[in-house]
This record gives structure tokens, C-alpha cells and sequence, in this order.
């Protein structure tokens, strides 16, 4: 009898239903994937091995026995946080796919800013017809906050398309033609010294709130942020004020303390931000199922469970 998996998610009914078509499709031959509402007392007590998308925290602590889960995102914060520090290993997904994604959203809402779309799109609400001076992308810096996979293959694309680039982690690393900084004294140089900055970092206890007033006040006059990482990662009383009095020019936002973002924000209606939907670095459907099956299949044939998050570090 093939192990039965349980499919643990709180993601939107849509999102639900295409990954209970495309899960067991891929684990055909491998296990049955079940959703943790369908599963009997049995099947949570078998479980040993969970899919997981966007849970609630308290559906995975009622499979007992779990050895790991495997998270559909790579963001798993919540489960970080909520999840006894005994309790099962966790596993976010590492897609190759992703990384190309994000430097392409990287690289997109970047041109954005430096082309100044955000200025002529409000000229043509005024009715306004008139240039504004365009600088070479070598007169340009783009410094990328966040020096992991993501990070990375960012920093590597802003270059080969002509930025001068700058990156920022909180432990030293090393990237081949790129100028890395690290720790507090680096950080306050590279926000000082950025036309761009870009965050892409995962959201630890060390980030939360990483990017408060005394750094946004740090940035170069100016400058413009693009959140790609975590909402709590920047503080938006902070933010907002930097928008408003400076230095700070415009703010493209696609991750929220609060998501979906909500009516009574005020970042909906401020002419300097940017709302997007959290869609950057979409999760590719057929990517995914193939990366989970693999894992999964790989644990039922020898044990072995993939990387899993550090959980003293967090992430």
C-alpha cells in the first residue's frame, strides 16, 4: 500500500484545488497526497512527511509523528515561529526556476524607477508633456540587501546589464565582480551609497524591523526601495516618513506585514508607492510538483530528507 501524504494549506480555494490536481499527478507511483481535512486518525498518526502551503501552524502539530515537511513557498516564517523547536524539520522550497524569476522582477522594477515610470505616469494623470533628464545605468547603484540564492542571481543580472551593483548580507560572503559589504557598518554604506535598493533577505528575528528610521534616514537622497523580501523586514511608519520628508523618492512594495494589504492602508493612495500583489517570484506549478516529488520520493526510498531550515539562524 503506497504511504498516504497529507496536503496541510490555508492558501485560497483556487490555489488549493491546482495543487490537489498537480501534487498527486506528479507522486503517482510514489504516495497517495490527501488533504489533511480528508485524512482519517490513521493517516495523521501514519504520517511521517507533510506538503504544506501557507498552513495553519496547528494542522501540522496534529500529524504527530512528522519527521519533516515540505513547504511549497520558500517563505516559512509562520511555521518557524509557531512550531515547537522539536517538532518537525522543515523544508522550503528550493526552486532553480525562482532565482531566475526574482532577478528578472529585480531587474524589471528597477528599469521601472530608473526610467522614471512612476513620474511620467503621474504627469499623464496631470496632463503634463514633459521630459526629464535619463542617466546611463553605469551612473547608476543598485544595492541588493540579501546575498542568498535570490540575492545573488539579482546582483549578478543588474550587473551584466550595466549597473553598478553593491551587496549587503549580514555575514560576509564573497560574489565574483560584485562589491560585497556586510554587518551593521556595511549596511549603512551600502543604503548610503544606492540609487536602488533592493531587500531579499529572508525574515528572521534578526531582519524583522532591520530597516527602520535610523536606516531609511541613512539612504542617499533620492533613493528609491523595492521590498521583494518580507513586509516586517521595514518598518512603514518609518518608511512612510521618508517618503513624505525625505530621502527616500518612491517605494515599489510587493510584500506586506498584512497580506492580502488592506482597504484602509495608506500605502494604497500614496503617490510615492508602489502596490503590487505579491507576485515577483510566483511559485511555477509544474517546477514545484516535480521538486516535492523528488524529495519525497527519495525520503520513502532511503530516508533522506532534504536541507532543512537551520532553525537557530532561520532560514
Amino acid at each position: 500500500m503506497r504511504p498516504v501524504v497529507p496536503f496541510v494549506s490555508s492558501a485560497s480555494p483556487d490555489e488549493r484545488q491546482t495543487w490537489r490536481t498537480a501534487l498527486p499527478q506528479a507522486l503517482d507511483g510514489i504516495a497517495a497526497v490527501k488533504p489533511f481535512e480528508d485524512l482519517t486518525e490513521e493517516e495523521r498518526t501514519a504520517a511521517r512527511v507533510a506538503i504544506v502551503a501557507n498552513p495553519d501552524p496547528a494542522n501540522v502539530a496534529a500529524l504527530p509523528n512528522l519527521v519533516w515537511v515540505q513547504s511549497l513557498w520558500a517563505g516559512v516564517e509562520r511555521l518557524m515561529s509557531e512550531l515547537p523547536a522539536d517538532g518537525p524539520q522543515i523544508v522550503r522550497l528550493t526552486d532553480p526556476q525562482m532565482a531566475e524569476t526574482m532577478s528578472e522582477a529585480v531587474l524589471a522594477w528597477t528599469l521601472y524607477l530608473h526610467r522614471g515610470m512612476p513620474r511620467y505616469m503621474a504627469q499623464q494623470r496631470q496632463k503634463i508633456w514633459q521630459d526629464h533628464e535619463l542617466k546611463s545605468p553605469q551612473e547608476r547603484t543598485v544595492g541588493v540587501l540579501g546575498l542568498g540564492k535570490l540575492g545573488a542571481a539579482s546582483a549578478l543580472r543588474m550587473k551584466a546589464n550595466g549597473f553598478n551593483v553593491l551587496g549587503w548580507s549580514r555575514s560576509e560572503k564573497a560574489i565574483e565582480g560584485i562589491v560585497c559589504r556586510h554587518g551593521r557598518d556595511g549596511l549603512l554604506e551600502v543604503l548610503g551609497q544606492s540609487d536602488f535598493i533592493v531587500l531579499l533577505m529572508p525574515l528572521t528575528e534578526e531582519t524583522r524591523g532591520l530597516i527602520g528610521q535610523e536606516e531609511l534616514s541613512a539612504c542617499k537622497k533620492s533613493a528609491s526601495i523595492i521590498n521583494f523580501a518580507r513586509g516586517p523586514i521595514i518598518d512603514i511608519a518609518a518608511l512612510i516618513n521618508a517618503l513624505d520628508n525625505g530621502p527616500l523618492d518612491h517605494a515599489v512594495l510587493d510584500v506586506f506585514d498584512e497580506e492580502p494589504l488592506p482597504p484602509s492602508s495608506p500605502l494604497w493612495d500614496h503617490d510615492k508607492v508602489t502596490v503590487l500583489p505579491h507576485i515577483t517570484a510566483p511559485t511555477g506549478i509544474s517546477s514545484t510538483s516535480r521538486i516535492v516529488a523528488d524529495n519525497i520520493g527519495r525520503y520513502f526510498e532511503d530516508g533522506t530528507v532534504p536541507q532543512a531550515v537551520d532553525r537557530q539562524r532561520g532560514y
